[in-house]
């Protein structure tokens, strides 16, 4: 514990990233209470997460348990639209789920200093202190401020106006099937690996994960759909208009997607799509779609209020590096502050993670632009030019 930089951690969002800084600070000697918006504890919906050795030592570091943490993968496969093996590399690898990476997190915040229902919306830098205003009136105090509010943050928003999301012009549907569901061939052939289907203009990713309650007994897992589809922006307007007529802005909660949205999308998966990857999409939970965005924070620091997580930095999800680059967030601040102190540490670390961030936030967008890469002739996804480096280099790590 390093008693010269303790002091009182304000945290703004109860996400990976605010438990992963909220964990590390914790660790250090500090003072730390993190305010979550939402009224009920955070659930991901089961979404995949890839692990890579600088995740599990983060959680390692901060005395989470790795102990089954996920289902192991041994190989990288890709498929063509027959949904035969165009290539396959061995690649072993932990696949694991958001809520279960949460769920490790939230163990180590104590009782009392993890806050639900309350919307961090501004602060106000006093220099030697900084006080986070809430949206129902409340003046909090403290030594530092941290931004871990997601890609929407209200603390950048205050801190970096000009920083805004961008939208890539396409969306990515997510969608989790019970192993138990599929068929003997789709469980034999693509339900163990890591697999891809990459032809011209669209792209699908999918791997097993644990099934509820983080079980990973076989016939129990489920499978992670990801497939990235092209939707301009017109486009995109209309499938974040509910069926009440309102339209939502950059993204539309996924219990709100209207009936026709999901409809039309799998016309289109049909129409796409290879034989086992449709009837994983057809036998899953309700799917839905997160646009995908990216922008990059020139400074994670400013004064006593420090960004981490997505708040700084959203890379597309084709690294998998989001929750792995908030763990590193979280410990590099952490250190900062006990080696350097308040002022100097808060400019170290920023110093540190806009490089880093950096990186993957460059890394992501040209593995985007490998998808609509069309100087070959390759509507099956066998003669992707770039598929071998796309499977090598698909979330893995490069913080």
């Amino acid at each position: 514990m390093a008693g010269k930089t303790a002091g009182r951690a304000i945290i703004s969002g109860g996400s990976i990233g605010g438990l992963f800084s909220a964990v590390a600070l914790l660790r250090e000697g500090w003072d730390v209470h993190v305010y979550e918006r939402t009224e009920v504890e955070l659930a991901g919906r089961g979404a995949g997460i890839v692990t890579h050795k600088t995740l599990i030592d983060a959680l390692t570091h901060v005395g989470a348990s790795v102990e089954d943490l996920g289902v192991e993968v041994a190989e990288r496969v890709a498929f063509d639209k027959a949904g035969g093996r165009v290539a396959a590399i061995p690649f072993p690898q932990i696949v694991t789920s958001w809520d279960r990476i949460h769920q490790l997190l939230r163990a180590l915040i104590p009782e009392g200093h993890h806050h639900l229902g309350t919307h961090i919306t501004g602060y106000t830098d006093h220099g030697d202190r900084v006080v986070a205003h809430t949206a129902d009136g409340q003046d909090i105090e403290g030594d530092i401020l941290i931004g871990a509010d997601g890609f929407r943050s209200a603390i950048r928003g205050q801190m970096l106006p000009d920083v805004q999301p961008i939208y890539s012009d396409y969306v990515v549907w997510r969608a989790l099937a019970h192993e138990a569901d599929l068929s003997g061939p789709v469980q034999g052939d693509v339900f163990p690996a890591f697999g891809f289907f990459a032809p011209t203009g669209t792209q699908i990713i999918g791997y097993p994960i644990a099934g509820p309650n983080n079980d990973l007994r076989p016939g129990k897992r489920r499978y992670n759909f990801v497939w990235y589809s092209p939707v301009p922006k017109e486009k995109l307007n209309d499938m974040l208009r509910d069926e009440t007529g309102h339209t939502h802005a950059i993204s539309i909660p996924p219990p709100l997607v209207r009936t026709d949205v999901l409809r039309q999308m799998e016309v289109e998966a049909r129409a796409m799509l290879p034989g086992p990857f449709v009837e994983i999409l057809e036998q899953s939970e309700r799917p839905f779609f997160t646009p995908i965005y990216d922008h990059h924070s020139p400074v994670m620091a400013q004064g006593r209020v420090a960004l981490a997580g997505d708040a700084a930095c959203v890379a597309r999800p084709h690294v998998g590096m989001g929750v792995t680059k908030a763990a590193c967030d979280g410990l590099a601040l952490a250190r900062h502050l006990s080696v350097s102190g308040i002022d100097a540490g808060l400019a170290g670390y920023s110093a540190e993670r806009v490089p880093a961030s950096l990186a993957a936030h460059e890394r992501a967008r040209m593995l985007g632009t490998y998808i609509f890469d069309d100087s070959v002739a390759n509507a099956d996804g066998r003669s992707n030019p770039r598929l071998d480096e796309i499977m090598r280099t698909t979330a893995i790590n490069i913080a």
